[in-house]
């Protein structure tokens, strides 16, 4: 799932990505990112092109440590849709929760790219929504899931998951344990799941 990228632009992706999360695309000059970097604009432009190549690199990475994270807990596990469903749920607050910047990033300057690097974002999106939907639909078809309403149980677990960048704090005295805890139960309950036997 990776996108090529130049070497040595790590630390461009970084000062970027704390430039737009503490100013807001808008807000940031292609200048400060370089000059946080600690290099300078024509080494910059060396490796992108301006600041929406860069929030466009931002999103892509953050998008393959997001599949990564959702690849590696489904691997582990199993068959069992709920356990599916439990695997995608804990991945995406897990990394929600630990990655704020660039959930944040991600959530609200991706209209700010052009109109080619949207239709990427989109796709990727709509490739990682797949994973759900697939859990959820695998449920319906083995009569564990019973929500009649497959799509908008979806959807409000995305929702609720993806909002936690927005308002989680880790000084707040809630665990990121906890929240998986919470938010599991939670997704259990929208698409409306009934074990066959007691769980473990």
């Amino acid at each position: 799932m990776d996108t090529m990228r130049p070497p040595g632009h790590q630390a461009l992706l970084e000062a970027a990505r704390q430039e737009f999360a503490e100013r807001g695309y808008g807000s940031t000059s292609i200048r400060e990112i370089a000059q946080r970097a600690g290099i300078s604009l024509s080494a910059l432009y060396h490796y992108y092109g301006g600041k929406q190549e860069l929030l466009h690199a931002i999103l892509d990475e953050g998008m393959d440590r997001y599949r990564r994270d959702c690849d590696a807990a489904l691997a582990q596990a199993g068959g069992d849709p709920a356990e599916r469903l439990e695997a995608l749920v804990e991945a995406t607050v897990r990394f929600r929760a630990g990655q704020r910047d660039r959930s944040s990033i991600e959530l609200t300057e991706h209209r700010s790219l052009n109109e080619e690097q949207r239709a990427h974002f989109r796709r990727r999106q709509a490739a990682a929504t797949r994973m759900f939907q697939d859990v959820v639909a695998d449920g319906l078809d083995q009569g564990i899931f019973l929500t009649p309403y497959p799509e908008d149980s979806r959807r409000a677990i995305l929702a609720m998951c993806n909002a936690i960048a927005q308002w989680y704090r880790p000084e707040g005295g809630l665990t990121v344990g906890d929240l998986v805890e919470r938010y599991v139960s939670l997704a259990l309950t929208l698409v409306e799941y009934r074990p066959r036997r007691p769980r473990p």
